[in-house]
């Protein structure tokens, strides 16, 4: 491990290398937001000795194996833990206790391998909070591993991607574990119990690449997302289906009922053939509504690229109507236009879907905004922390 003098001499405790609360940065406010700050004279005088190595010719790595932040790491952790025993001790309760020596951990860091001196006490009764007993590594290289093995890498291949990175020897037994663990709390997360009436439940589909065995091939993954009666936007499930289609949708609907979900006002989803009666056969109080953006995105797949800008102009006065009679006199306007006689398979689109449209109309515009799509960027851009939206953004998923 790198050892980086501060002020002169190695770290020995936190205050004299950390500032405390009110302790401004560089720019003058407080930097780092809850992070640990380093006075200016303790920054300059580290900056100096990166440019001193530099100059030198020795090696300036600031993360890996040997790295400086490796180092820098180290003596922070092993002067708190100096203090957590000097604190330890201080409590007394038990006589004749004191220090008893140091036995040394290498720990894993997204900074590299650190080798860090844990101190002992005597009676064997000290419990560190920075490192703990059996802790091996930092919470950070298990957010690591997660992120690497969500976008599609094997457990083999993460192992070897540290190593060459920063220089962490992480077995592939150990990756399998840390993944396993978030797996068991995905599936404890998937069949958690639901509310029992969510008054707008969001159906929706999105194509992702998953892992299948020895290859990865591309799978439908449903996504039901609900807002309670406070107004808070849930993920409450997701399901991977071999295929987009009403009975995949079917198995979910009975599966969130199981859970607990009785009741639900209003249900958008997307134009699958039969999804509205599987809907309203889960909940047969629910109001179906189809997604207006699917149906613009289904007529202007008609047009040419050409007219397909002058398309979608032309449908917005029929999802933008005021009313249903509006709606409809738009809808015939459309039609009796250039462009709708040009493409009459795209008025067709809306007048196959209209019955499962016009339920979007009787709501003002500030409920239209956001009942109006089941388009996986609204669904979950503003769920809560505890939803979980785990396919989002991903461009592979494991099996």
């Amino acid at each position: 491990m790198s050892t980086i003098g501060i002020g002169g001499g190695e770290l020995k405790d936190l205050g004299a290398g950390v500032c405390g609360d009110g302790a401004e940065g560089p720019g003058g406010g407080a930097g780092g937001g809850a992070g640990l700050v380093l006075p200016e004279g303790v920054l300059a005088d580290l900056a100096g000795q990166l440019v001193e190595r530099a100059r030198a010719g020795d090696p300036v790595a600031l993360t890996g194996r040997d790295g400086l932040l490796s180092g820098l790491i180290g003596q922070v952790l092993e002067a708190g833990l100096g203090l957590e025993l000097e604190e330890h001790l201080a409590a007394g309760g038990q006589e004749g206790n004191g220090r008893n020596g140091y036995r040394a951990k290498v720990l894993r860091t997204e900074a590299g391998p650190v080798t860090v001196s844990v101190p002992r006490d005597r009676a064997g009764t000290f419990e560190p909070v920075l490192v703990p007993k059996g802790g091996r590594r930092t919470s950070g290289i298990s957010d690591t591993v997660v992120s690497l093995y969500a976008s599609g890498m094997s457990v083999r291949d993460i192992s070897r991607h540290l190593e060459r990175s920063a220089g962490i020897e992480v077995s592939h037994d150990t990756v399998s574990r840390i993944t396993d663990g978030v797996l068991e709390e995905m599936r404890a997360w998937q069949v958690r119990p639901l509310e029992s009436v969510y008054p707008v439940v969001f159906a929706g589909a999105l194509v992702a690449k998953v892992r299948d065995g020895g290859s990865v091939r591309n799978k439908a993954v449903n996504i039901a997302v609900g807002i309670d009666c406070e107004g808070v936007k849930h993920v409450l499930g997701i399901w991977v289906a071999a295929a987009e289609g009403a009975k995949a949708q079917s198995q979910a609907f009975a599966q969130l009922r199981n859970r607990g979900l009785e009741d639900v006002i209003f249900c958008c989803c997307d134009g699958l053939p039969g999804l509205g009666e599987e809907i309203t056969a889960a909940w047969p109080a629910a109001t179906v509504q189809t997604c207006t953006v699917h149906l613009i995105r289904a007529a202007s797949r008609y047009g040419s690229c050409q007219d397909r800008k002058g398309l979608c102009a032309a449908m917005r006065p029929v999802y933008t109507a005021a009313d249903m009679d509006a709606a409809e006199a738009a809808l015939a306007e459309f039609a009796d236009s250039a462009l709708g006689a040009k493409y009459p398979a795209a008025v067709s689109v809306w007048e196959r879907a209209w019955d499962r449209f016009i339920p979007f109309l009787e709501f003002a515009p500030p409920i239209r905004k956001v009942i109006y799509t089941t388009n996986a960027s609204r669904l979950t851009g503003r769920c809560g922390r505890s939803s979980r939206p785990a396919v989002i953004s991903r461009t592979m998923m494991p099996s």
